[in-house]
């Protein structure tokens, strides 16, 4: 008796026999997913069959079809706003932020441009004179920008963006002042007179020189005009500004320059000034009162003594602020200078970008290269530019990228001999799935999916990377097609075979990115439809019109043209070999096996003559018993299998080459047989698989602990870039974000002003709100409001005390006693508006510091008319606007009198600065403190809420992480259906579900031990990772489940089956991730190279290695079962055992022969196959 032969003491002469006929096999066990998967195949062969006898009208129909789906790239839209790619769509905060444009209009109220210094030595003070210096040359020099734009000049004075300009009667004085009228600059040199030099207005008054801010000083110049002008009311404007002498009276930081003014504190002793003292506390503009620059928006990196005493600082920053191009285009319309340029807000647009490109270039060439500081300049518009260019299509990389997917699909499928060769399929199917990749993302622009910097920069390598692994599927089987399958049906049974695994892989793809939807950022939920649908598309072309293409190849093999060159006759033309019925001694072939399956020891010879290789039954061949082998019976005998991807055992086809037989035999397939199959299933090697991958899954439980949420500016930016070191300057020495606390309407704002007053007050004590200093009040419309009213109640009751204002006058008395009069005799009654009685029984203000509720919306009309420096400084942007109203102090008509109330409010806001906010951890807790003020606020009728970019683009880590696991949950879950349906197998769904989780749990850790952060771009390549995973599980599984034999046979029959065209496909994703990382953006490489290169390892690792393990040790019980029909003669006792033959060899061989192993069917009536040659034995060479 032979002792049967373990797994890993396989012969080496031991080849699997070949496919046995349908006839063979039986039904056993699970008789149900048998007949519902034939039902299923024959549909499929079916279509095949179709295609086939059709292939060339499909072809056709389907390249037209893809063709014009194609043409929709026409009109596709790459959207690079950040609000429309990165607000959670139907969100509080998307709420909010249309609630704001609808009120305020789409744009913000100015645009900021950047200057940030630093010294080249790290840890450099930048608190000295020559640094100052530095920073004035560089802001200096961009202050002096101009553009030629349509004809005409645009300097900073002309696009700046100017708060508060006062209206004054006096033509002359308001002409003057809306020259000189300063922009908003806030920077440290306001601290000093040189703050001046960058005010670039100027006006001319008879007999003085040329007015400009580093000369002007507004007391005295009113002094001069008072007797020629009335300008009383310019004057307290002035005074309630706390102007004063404006940057005259301020220190130069050069005493020595000549322009520097005698009134300036150390002009005449020479002395430089202490920067550090002077910049302590912050700045001011030239308004004290109104424009204060607080010192962590211009200086960063300090450092302070046990006193607080301000030291050293390591940054100083300087911000432009200019108009809107919609404030830009209103305040040119109609004026002289544009008059013939057809002015549009468009016109406006392109003259902004086109300034801030230049204040960014020439700020950054501002100094020497040898300067001891460094500038570092920003401006919207390069943050616009930098989206345009990571938004860009890479033409080269695309191109690139084809290229070697074309060269790798021709030259992995290029044979030796002709006939078989596929180099053209390989071609013709990478050519297809680029025109599929285009005509989905075509679609997408039809459906007016909007594309973004994903889907131009990772779609096309990820879509081409996972519809080519089809290709090589299909391809692979179509040349494995058994040998008696007839002519006009190899393209049904290629389908039969393949069908099915191409169907679970695609459709696990696309309900894997459809999950991805579910993530709420518009960017990656548009990304995530367009894969599917691209996906879809790719399906499409494979099962349909790839096969015709296939057929079409058939053709050619069949007329024996070469590969590639189709046109040529094939010089070295396959020979098939029919092999005819051998002596077979004395032994006896057993009656009733419908199809013997016989392994054969044969001779390969290569003729010289024709370089043909020529595969010969020797003439004398005796038979011997078979041993009782369980895996030569079970195991490569896959008649019966509905799933088998034929093992692609090229090493045991002839060559053309002769030199190269000692080696062709070895191929992936070979080596998953002989080498890993036998290797892995020991059940040694079994318990370190499973001890391996436990160990990885522990580590990576701990990596996942080391992921942070976040994805700042500085990931997304190229490293090495201007952009990227000014952006990395700004986190580490200004993160400020400014910010506001938005109400809205639906309460009354007269009578909630105590619970406004709270909510400001819960808002201000948040950690990361930078606190006013304690010298100044809070930078709020409704303090602003509310201190006015207090002042102009001090005048009138000094006015009515002296005398100059009484009941039936205010002539005599000032301005402001003049407008208190008014506002306290209104009623707020229509029939009766005015009540003269009130003047000295009420007050603007009472003892709680409140307004009287029938006052507030007349005074908040007078308010917004008086005071335009306090209003500017509120940032208020009331709405409905309040109606402008003139004041009269001599117009005592009672028209003049009654005061229109504003309309009720619907918009405010309060400004404030969020500083500190280094992590998302910060942002996540600023947000929480903000929401829960404005919930506590609801509580009391007020509705509110936050508004600025930390709440637009932080708020979504709130629940990222949620919407992760939901996605991924419900994702596995969908999967576990989709492969319990077509595999018509719960258990194996359970077990490839099982691994697909253990591989988004360890790709999460393996990204916290590379410090890849958490946002919705790697929660989209977590989800997705479930349906790419499928590529690497579903073929396994599907060959395990439709083999026959025990666990282990069964095992190893998947590995071989499955290994190369699981190895194919894995190579053919990295080669399409290849080109990511040629990618000038490091966010490319790291968050989609590096991450969709880990999972195609791993998934690697798991399809090939645990999940044959798993199986092998818990897979189910097979749905197939083979039973050999015999007669009662062949199950004698002297009948060879399983229905084997094996025949041996003499031990002496010609020397003109190579010994190989083959397997080979010997039929009893073999059917004639198209193209045969027969090549007797009797011309056996010598």
């Amino acid at each position: 008796m032979v002792r049967p032969l373990s797994l890993g003491e396989l012969p080496p002469s031991y080849t699997p026999p070949a496919r046995s006929s349908a006839p063979n096999i039986l039904a056993g066990g699970l008789q149900a997913p048998l007949w519902l998967r034939a039902y299923f195949q024959s549909l499929l062969f079916s279509l095949g069959c179709r295609i086939q006898r059709h292939c060339g009208k499909v072809l056709f129909l389907g390249l037209v079809a893809f063709g014009a789906l194609a043409l929709g790239l026409r009109v596709a839209v790459i959207e690079t706003d950040l609000e429309q790619l990165w607000v959670e769509v139907d969100s509080r905060a998307s709420q909010e932020l249309h609630y704001t444009k609808e009120k305020l209009g789409e744009e913000a109220a100015y645009t900021s441009q950047m200057l940030i210094q630093t010294a080249r030595q790290e840890l450099g003070n930048v608190l000295t004179p020559e640094a100052l210096g530095f920073h004035l040359q560089a802001a200096l020099t961009a202050s002096k920008v101009q553009v030629s734009l349509y004809g005409k000049s645009w300097d900073l004075n002309k696009i700046c963006y100017k708060s508060g300009v006062p209206l004054i009667e006096n033509g002359m004085i308001e002409r003057m002042i809306e020259k000189l009228f300063p922009c908003v600059i806030l920077t440290p040199l306001d601290c000093f007179w040189e703050g001046a030099k960058l005010q670039g207005g100027s006006a001319y008054l008879p007999g003085r020189p040329d007015i400009q801010w580093t000369n002007l000083d507004p007391q005295q110049l009113l002094e001069e005009l008072g007797p020629f002008a009335s300008l009383e009311g310019f004057r307290e404007l002035l005074d309630k500004a706390q102007v004063g002498q404006a940057y005259v009276g301020r220190p130069c930081l050069n005493p020595d320059d000549p322009h520097c003014p005698p009134s300036a504190p150390n002009r005449h002793s020479r002395q430089a000034p202490n920067v550090a003292q002077e910049l302590s506390g912050g700045c001011h503009g030239f308004s004290h009162k109104f424009m204060h620059w607080q010192e962590e928006l211009l200086l960063g990196g300090t450092a302070r003594d046990l006193q607080g005493q301000l030291l050293r600082a390591e940054a100083l920053q300087s911000t432009f602020l200019l108009m809107s191009p919609r404030q830009l285009y209103e305040h040119f319309r109609g004026d002289y200078q544009t008059h013939d340029i057809g002015w549009s807000e468009e016109q406006a647009s392109m003259v902004l970008q086109a300034w801030q490109r230049r204040f960014v270039q020439l700020a950054q060439e501002a100094l020497p290269v040898n300067a001891s500081q460094q500038i570092h300049a920003f401006s919207s518009t390069t943050l616009d530019d930098v989206l345009h260019t990571f938004s860009e299509v890479s033409t080269t990389r695309v191109v690139g990228g084809y290229l070697l997917m074309l060269a790798y699909a021709c030259v992995t499928m290029l044979r030796w001999d002709c006939a078989q060769s596929q180099g053209a399929v390989g071609l013709a199917g990478v050519l297809l799935v680029a025109l599929a990749v285009a005509s989905g993302l075509g679609l997408c622009a039809i459906l007016g999916i909007t594309f973004n910097a994903a889907t131009t920069q990772v779609l096309p390598f990820l879509a081409l990377g996972i519809g080519v692994d089809d290709i090589f599927l299909l391809a692979h089987a179509f040349t494995k097609s058994p040998p008696d399958t007839p002519l006009p049906e190899r393209m049904g049974e290629c389908l039969r075979r393949t069908g099915t695994s191409v169907a679970l892989t695609s459709i696990n793809n696309m309900i894997a990115f459809f999950m991805a939807v579910l993530v709420p950022i518009p960017a990656l939920r548009a990304f995530s439809l367009q894969a599917a649908i691209v996906v879809g598309c790719n399906f499409a072309a494979v099962m349909l019109v790839f096969p015709a293409i296939l057929s079409l190849d058939l053709r050619r093999r069949h007329r024996q043209r070469l590969d590639v060159l189709c046109c040529f006759s094939s010089p070295c033309s396959a020979q098939v070999i029919q092999m005819l019925p051998q002596e077979l001694g004395d032994r006896a072939v057993p009656v009733g096996i419908a199809h013997l399956t016989a392994t054969v020891q044969a001779f390969t010879h290569c003729e010289a003559s024709s370089q043909h290789v020529v595969t010969i039954l020797p003439p004398q061949a005796h038979l011997l018993s078979p041993t009782s082998d369980p895996l030569g019976s079970e195991l490569y005998s896959p008649g019966g299998s509905t799933r088998d991807l034929l093992g692609q055992e090229e090493g045991t086809r002839p060559k053309a080459a002769c030199r190269s037989l000692l080696c062709a035999h070895w191929t992936l397939a070979h080596f998953a047989r002989y080498q890993l199959a036998p290797l892995l299933l020991q059940t040694q090697a079994k318990a370190l698989v499973l001890l391996f991958f436990g160990a990885l899954l522990g580590l990576s439980l701990y990596g996942a602990t080391l992921v942070q949420d976040g994805l700042a500016l500085t990931d997304v930016v190229p490293r090495g870039t201007k952009e990227h070191a000014f952006l990395s300057a700004q986190l580490r020495y200004f993160s400020l974000y400014e910010v506001a606390l938005v109400t809205q309407g639906g309460f009354d704002y007269a009578h909630s002003q105590r619970a406004l007053f709270d909510l400001h007050q819960r808002f201000s004590s948040l950690k990361a709100v930078l606190p006013p200093p304690a010298t100044q009040a809070p930078r709020t419309w409704l303090h602003y409001y509310r201190s006015w009213l207090q002042g102009i109640q001090a005048a009138f009751d000094q006015d009515w005390a002296s005398g100059r204002i009484t009941r039936h006058s205010y002539r005599n008395g000032s301005e402001d006693g003049a407008l208190a009069y008014k506002l306290l005799i209104q009623t707020g009654n229509a029939q009766e508006p005015l009540d003269f009685s009130q003047l000295t029984t009420r007050k603007l203000v009472d003892k709680e510091g409140l307004i009287p509720p029938e006052l507030f919306y007349m005074g908040l009309t007078v308010w917004v008319s008086s005071d335009p420096l306090g209003l500017a400084a509120s940032q208020a942007n009331f709405y409905p606007p309040p109606p402008e109203w003139l004041h009269d102090k001599y117009d005592t008509t009672g028209e003049n009198l009654r005061i229109p109330a504003a309309q009720p409010l619907e918009f405010a806001q309060f400004p404030f600065l969020l500083h500190g906010l280094q992590k998302t951890a910060d942002f996540v807790e600023a947000i929480e403190g903000a929401r829960a003020a404005c919930a506590e606020a609801g509580q009391a009728g007020v509705h509110a809420y936050p508004s600025g970019s930390p709440f637009l683009f932080w708020e979504q880590y709130l629940g990222l992480r949620r919407c992760f696991l939901l996605a991924v949950c419900i994702l596995l879950v969908c999967t576990f259906l989709v492969c319990a349906l077509l595999l018509l197998s719960p258990w194996t769904a359970g077990l490839i579900v099982l691994v697909l989780a253990m591989m988004t749990v360890e790709l999460f850790g393996i990204m916290g031990f590379l410090g890849i952060k958490l946002s919705a771009i790697p929660v989209v390549i977590l989800v997705a990772s479930i349906g790419i995973g499928v590529e690497f599980t579903v073929h396994v599984a599907l060959g395990f489940l439709t083999s026959h034999g025990s666990r282990n046979l069964r095992a190893a029959s998947a590995l071989e089956q499955t290994f190369a065209p699981v190895m194919d496909g894995a190579v053919s994703t990295l080669l399409g991730l290849l080109m990511l990382a040629g990618s000038n953006f490091d966010f490319i490489i790291r968050y989609f190279f590096v991450v969709l290169t880990v999972l195609t390892f791993l998934g690697l690792l798991h399809g090939l290695l645990l999940l044959p393990v798993l199986l092998s040790v818990l897979g189910p019980p097979p749905q197939v079962v083979q039973i050999y029909k015999e007669s009662p003669q062949a199950l004698s006792s002297a009948a060879p055992q399983r229905g084997g033959l094996r025949w041996s060899m003499p031990p002496t061989l010609p020397q003109s022969f190579a010994r190989v192993t083959t397997s080979m069917t010997v039929a009893l009536h073999p059917p004639p196959l198209p193209g045969a040659y027969v090549h007797p034995a009797s011309e056996e060479p010598t």
